[in-house]
């Protein structure tokens, strides 16, 4: 057992935020060796049960669960900052050329070790992402999480119409590459396994049949998708499928809407939309960064929650403009802001902070598992230093109030505030960050 003292950041049942100024968090390892949340609470209640002991004391420090990104692809790194004049054309001219050049496994590998190491330095646990349509890239991405035990969920994109040479596959083939992957690699350690459909224009009948067949004969693997993010996507949806309901009811008729289905941006739905999503139990990614770069559009967070649908934060980089879950809950209260301007919604600093952890984790399916540090979550945390940079010391310095202190770390926070990121396989820090052990005590 290994016992941390500092100021502990976690979530109840409600989503309302617990927060210990003086805390103690005690994890062990459970059977397999990974290590779990064993207690956690006030410093004054635990220390005398534990005081057998050796105790990490992190005075300053905010121990937090690690973040949960529902929405990221990982060979878009090089495009994330591109121009563009909306959604399509920055797919054909940055975004499908980058990774066309996922075809060599040696690249794949590279920006799979960067990615993961970006991820890890702004303090981001488990993430869903996208790899390409080639099976050296979901090869290279599994490999290099499962180096580092990081939790991750990955897929090789299917994309067999509509696309350029180089990122096109072959749609018998796609079928059998992404069988062939499902059974080397989903529940290996922390890995799992996503049906990754790029978008409904980007797959014909016969493979979004078949992912669904998949989807069906793997029950437990997830399933990620694009829906109803752009205007001009939609159009293009509607002309493809002129007797479909609505773009989501596209991914129905195909059997991929279902509880571990994700669907990203979710824009542009009514109330029978989500009303479908919340019958199917399938999830929405909200990816703030990625909708006001593109210009795609609000997520209507009033609509979500009155007909009640799961729903979490995503960077969506290179889309997204950042992979720091401080810059996506910035983005997201601005959408809150902006979005419902007539409603007047403001979203609370908890209720952000919950969306980009536990939130997240619940609708991946992975509530109680990460995205927490209540007793039986696994042991992913972050160290954040709420006085890293002379603003942050002397704005957190004046926060009176749980909210005020998170907001501003919400504001002003960005990779500079993790000062360490722990996952549970090994409990080490990951290989960009200063060890837990070497911190200041």
């Amino acid at each position: 057992m290994k016992a941390y003292r500092a100021a502990i950041l976690r979530f109840a049942d409600d989503h309302a935020a617990v927060y210990e100024e003086d805390g103690l968090l005690v994890v062990a390892p459970d059977a397999s060796g990974r290590q779990r949340v064993k207690a956690v609470g006030a410093w004054h209640e635990l220390a005398p049960q534990y005081a057998h002991l050796k105790v990490a004391h992190l005075p300053g420090r905010i121990l937090a669960p690690g973040f949960v990104d529902m929405h990221i692809h990982c060979p878009q790194v090089d495009v994330i900052g591109s121009p563009a004049d909306g959604l399509l054309p920055w797919l054909e001219n940055y975004t499908f050329p980058q990774e066309a050049r996922f075809a060599d496994p040696a690249h794949a590998a590279e920006v799979a070790a960067f990615f993961l190491d970006e991820l890890a330095r702004n303090g981001v646990t488990t993430a869903l992402a996208f790899a390409t349509s080639h099976p050296a890239s979901v090869n290279a991405l599994f490999e290099a999480a499962e180096a580092r035990s990081l939790r991750l969920i990955t897929g090789k994109c299917l994309m067999d119409r509509h696309s350029p040479d180089g990122v096109r596959d072959e749609t018998e083939q796609s079928l059998i590459d992404t069988e062939a992957l499902i059974q080397r690699w989903h529940g290996r350690g922390r890995l799992g396994y996503a049906i990754t459909p790029r978008f409904a224009p980007s797959c014909s009948d016969a493979q979004l049949r078949g992912a669904g067949e998949l989807a069906a004969k793997y029950p437990d693997v997830w399933v990620q998708s694009h829906v109803a993010e752009n205007h001009d996507e939609i159009a293009w949806v509607r002309s493809l499928y002129p007797e479909a309901r609505s773009y989501l009811a596209v991914y129905e008729q195909f059997g991929l809407l279902r509880p571990r289905s994700v669907y990203a941006h979710c824009i542009h739905f009514d109330d029978t939309d989500r009303a479908l999503m919340r019958a199917s139990g399938a999830a929405a990614a909200i990816s703030p960064t990625s909708n006001l770069f593109l210009g795609s559009g609000f997520f209507d967070y009033e609509g979500a929650d009155r007909v009640g649908f799961a729903y979490g934060l995503a960077s969506d980089v290179g889309g997204g403009t950042s992979f720091s879950p401080f810059h996506t809950m910035l983005a997201a209260y601005y959408v809150g802001r902006e979005g419902h301007s007539k409603t007047g919604l403001s979203l609370k600093p908890q209720q952000l902070w919950w969306q980009h952890t536990a939130g997240a984790a619940q609708a991946l399916g992975l509530g109680g598992v990460v995205g927490n540090l209540q007793p039986g979550c696994e042991a992913d945390f972050v160290v954040l230093n709420p006085a890293a940079t002379p603003l942050l010391a002397r704005k957190t310095a004046l926060a009176a109030s749980l909210d005020e202190l998170l907001f501003a770390m919400i504001v002003l926070g960005d990779d500079r505030l993790i000062e360490c990121t722990v996952v549970s396989q090994a409990l080490a820090a990951l290989p960009t960050m200063k060890p837990i052990q070497d911190l200041p005590t």
